[in-house]
């Protein structure tokens, strides 16, 4: 499972006494352990795709501590940010392109906007952004 690269990224990043990629791995287990207890509650087991859910939102989140970091000239700071990015993306799958969107948007034969959407929730999880299938979705 993906959790276990994780775990294991962590343990090597500790012994390297590589802070930047700690932090942001130890991010992602703790946000994760938070969903597991909290699915465990629900009694629904967690797999890879909340994960991913997870990485996708940290993610979001160092883009806009990076967006911060660079409106107050803090460049360093920001620098960092972006290797935290690029360490946590390492395990995200390819995202599809906006070609590969549109390509698959045509083959569908109900281009409504909720079905589309739902459309790439359900079969494309991890693998795109859902503010980019919105945005070329309008497009067309």
């Amino acid at each position: 499972m993906l959790i276990d690269e994780i775990k294991s990224a962590n343990i090597e990043a500790m012994k390297a006494r590589d802070n930047t990629s700690r932090a942001v791995l130890s991010i992602v287990l703790t946000k994760y352990k938070l969903q597991e207890v909290e699915l465990k509650s629900q009694g629904k087991e967690i797999g890879d795709a909340e994960l991913l859910s997870i990485i996708q939102k940290v993610i979001k989140e160092l883009e806009d501590e990076k967006a911060g970091y660079l409106k107050v000239n803090n460049q360093e700071r920001a620098d960092n940010v972006s290797k935290q990015m690029e360490v946590i993306s390492s395990y995200l799958p390819k995202q599809l392109s906006e070609e590969e969107i549109k390509k698959i948007i045509d083959s569908l034969e109900d281009k409504s906007i909720p079905s589309v959407m739902k459309h790439f929730k359900m079969n494309y999880a991890g693998q795109v952004d859902m503010s980019l299938v919105n945005r070329v979705l309008r497009s067309l």
